[in-house]
């Protein structure tokens, strides 16, 4: 669990609920059904018809990491690598063949079993380094939907509010009802801006950081992947894989 992204929430709440009271307005003056409708099923439709499915669909599969974010254990992962290091240099790449089979992550596995093929070590790195680079752009794509959403929402929350402002001149000739409808109005806007900077960029923009060091640890393991097949000395592999966490 990401305790600073928990964190960031119950500040976002009491920031905006918090400063309607202090304010005046209590809480009763953030509840617009309409506003809503207009800012966020529109920022959302607005989304769909820019994203394709496949991206949409996988920026809904990542913000769960938000929260919870993929567990990756840097020091585990370099501990791992040497060790397959010195079961090649003892018992040469063949060795590496009951690893292949109790590997779990997908693309450590594919490497691995490039090596236990014998392959070139260019042409494991040409092989691991396409894949990576494939689905760091599809992440990074999904990554910036909830960043499109923060544009649009902004933009939606000022239609919302300029469709209040236009009921509310409908009924000029009734007093009573133009500072509710002018304050109605408004909530348009607080949503639109609230949920663009305290939900949807913020929430991009933590993706794309998880996104970058889960490439990172990627281009780790090819590297230490492409220094056993070129034999490598298991202590160098060890010193240069550390390199990588600082």
């Amino acid at each position: 669990m990401d305790i600073l992204s928990v964190i960031g929430v119950v500040l976002a709440s009491i920031a905006i609920i918090g400063g309607s009271i202090l304010k005046g307005s209590g809480v009763k003056a953030l509840v617009g059904p309409a506003a809503f409708v207009i800012v966020v099923i529109g920022t959302f439709a607005a989304i769909t018809l820019q994203t394709p499915l496949k991206t949409f669909m996988r920026a809904m599969s990542i913000a769960k990491w938000v929260f919870k974010p993929p567990v990756a254990d840097s020091h585990a992962i370099i501990t791992k690598i040497v060790d397959w290091s010195n079961t090649a240099r003892k018992q040469g790449l063949l060795g590496l063949e009951s690893a292949v089979e109790t590997e779990q992550d997908e693309f450590m596995k594919k490497g691995l079993q490039a090596l236990v093929d014998g392959g070139e070590p260019d042409a494991i790195r040409t092989v691991l380094e396409v894949e990576l680079e494939t689905r760091t752009h599809g992440d990074t794509q999904a990554a910036k939907v909830f960043e499109g959403m923060g544009i649009y929402a902004p933009t939606l929350g000022i239609i919302g509010a300029v469709m209040g402002l236009m009921a509310v001149m409908q009924n000029l000739s009734d007093p009573s009802k133009l500072g509710h409808g002018i304050a109605a109005a408004f909530i348009a806007t607080i949503y639109g801006i609230g949920f663009a900077n305290l939900m949807f960029l913020p929430m991009a923009n933590k993706l794309k950081s998880i996104i970058h060091d889960q490439t990172q640890m990627r281009m780790m393991c090819i590297e230490g992947i492409i220094s056993i097949a070129q034999g490598e000395n298991p202590r160098n592999i060890e010193q240069k894989l550390h390199g990588y966490l600082h």
